[in-house]
């Protein structure tokens, strides 16, 4: 298909061909999302085939998502640049070709190098498929809706990843579970140049390549520093990764405003609405995924659930994510999407006091509540935020804009977990410290505080009433550690419905 679209002489409403666009560019999404979490499942089976190095492990499990998280922003701006749906193109090769890579790996390197690959390709995805929309779909109601079937497929993608990758590794090889992807990406690049048009900033410059360096190293530094505080509590090198790229960002901010053709404009920070939609975006996944991760461990560690059973009593939080997504556009046409917003981190907020209230003991109904409670108020968000950033991001920017978006998404997620890991392990320590286990030989016992997880296989070593006082001290510790983390959540649920007042139009989008 043709070269450029001018904007400005775009129909106001998407005929059909842009909602099968759309079906088109929801498809790498749905992707994108399995691949964040599908490779947990098959961890397991690659140990014993290719028995990497716990480093090695580490890189090939964290190494996808952190350069992911690094080059949304310069991807993103590139597409502007370069073209919207040629850079989809060229990440969805990529993908597809890594993919391949990853699945036939025959040593533990191949493989961090494909998953180095897939990671980069990914960043292509989201910022080229969401800048797409912004200007494939003019008028504001279809522009939200068709947001709201975008981010829906990145909650479809986590809810059917765990069990696509389960029946794979049931019957194939741990290789099979990238090869998912291949189909996908072939049937895009057959299908992109047929119905997707493209879009570029015609007015961009060249890309500036010392900018793109400091935006990804910034993001790295942040993510990585945060991802180790998670790991391994707040040490040097996790304060020298967030001092570093702070100082770096310093850095890239001040290059913007030098450039006469800056990567990222700022100005789009001055726009309350556009920061006001992206703070709200990371303090909600921020407390989400933090909490994800305590209710988790709850649920085998303290209420001893199997993992099957663990994974089917979060299973239906995705479905409650897709059906907000999808019927925030149809909310927001009788509420403004401040109202929706402000109601949701209140019904969050509620959801997170309900899991102020679980024991040690074994409320599995409790847990479940809150959970669901907190997660249909969070539900309606990504839609909502993610299309306010977009629409006070002029059309030419929307690379940028997107990348910025998404880039909000792993920050609050990476902070979240590091955050309100942090304050859980060091609130579990001191509880456990500070009950008395005559019983339990200290070795044990410092080994028991490091986690609730080492706890329950310290316990396994130990007989009669020694096992049954520690199995019980670091259950309660646990349970109080994360009865202060859900309060954490409310409080920060209830900071987000401030912000939303004070910065966001309270009347509904004009149409």
């Amino acid at each position: 298909m043709s070269s450029l679209v001018d904007v400005g002489t775009a129909p106001s409403k998407a005929t059909p061909r842009e909602w099968i666009g759309l079906a088109v560019i929801a498809l790498p999404c749905l992707v994108y999302s399995m691949d964040l979490n599908v490779l947990n499942l098959a961890v397991p089976h690659l140990t014993a085939d290719l028995r990497p190095s716990a480093t090695q492990l580490l890189w090939i499990v964290d190494i996808y998502g952190f350069l992911l998280a690094g080059f949304l922003i310069p991807m993103g701006t590139l597409g502007d640049r370069i073209g919207r749906r040629r850079l989809l193109m060229i990440g969805a090769a990529a993908f597809g070709a890594a993919s391949v890579l990853a699945a036939f790996s025959s040593s533990a390197e191949t493989l961090i190098v494909a998953r180095a690959v897939l990671g980069v390709a990914a960043a292509t995805l989201a910022p080229s498929t969401l800048s797409l929309i912004r200007n494939m779909f003019l008028d504001a109601r279809e522009r939200t809706l068709a947001i709201g079937i975008w981010v829906g497929c990145f909650a479809a993608g986590s809810v059917f990843g765990p069990v696509v990758g389960g029946v794979l590794l049931e019957y194939f090889w741990w290789g099979s579970v990238f090869l998912v992807a291949v189909p996908v990406m072939v049937l895009l690049l057959l299908l992109a140049p047929l119905l997707l048009p493209e879009f570029r900033d015609p007015n961009a410059g060249r890309m500036d390549l010392p900018s793109a360096a400091l935006a990804t190293t910034t993001v790295l530094a942040m993510i990585y520093g945060m991802k180790r505080a998670a790991e391994h509590g707040a040490d040097l090198g996790a304060g020298l990764g967030v001092l570093l790229s702070l100082a770096i960002g310093m850095i890239f901010v001040r290059r913007q405003r030098a450039l006469a053709e800056p990567m990222i404009d700022l100005q789009l920070f001055r726009d309350p609405l556009f920061s006001a939609a992206l703070a709200v975006n990371v303090v909600g996944v921020f407390a989400a995924f933090g909490s994800f991760l305590f209710i988790t461990q709850y649920l085998q560690l303290v209420l001893d659930l199997r993992p099957l059973e663990a994974g089917l009593w979060l299973a239906p939080s995705g479905v409650v994510f897709i059906a907000g997504s999808l019927l925030a556009p149809v909310i927001v046409r009788r509420f403004a999407a401040c109202t929706v917003l402000i109601g949701g981190f209140l019904v969050t907020a509620i959801g997170y006091g309900v899991l102020t209230q679980v024991s040690a003991t074994g409320d599995l109904w409790v847990v479940f509540a809150g959970f669901m409670v907190f997660c249909a108020g969070l539900a309606p968000m990504g839609t909502l935020t993610t299309d306010l950033v977009m629409s006070a991001a002029p059309p030419e920017k929307a690379g940028a804009a997107s990348g910025i978006s998404e880039t909000s998404f792993e920050f609050g997620a990476a902070a979240g977990v590091a955050v309100l890991g942090s304050i859980v392990t060091a609130l579990y320590r001191t509880r456990l410290s500070e009950t008395g286990l005559p019983h339990v030989p200290p070795a044990v016992l410092d080994a028991a505080r490091d986690t609730l997880a080492a706890a329950v296989a310290a316990a396994h070593d130990l007989q009669g009433e020694a096992r049954a006082s520690l199995l019980a001290a670091a259950r309660e510790a646990f349970t109080l550690a994360m009865q202060a983390s859900a309060l954490v959540s409310a409080a920060l649920a209830l900071v987000a419905a401030i912000v939303c007042t004070r910065f966001m139009p309270r009347s509904p989008a004009p149409g």
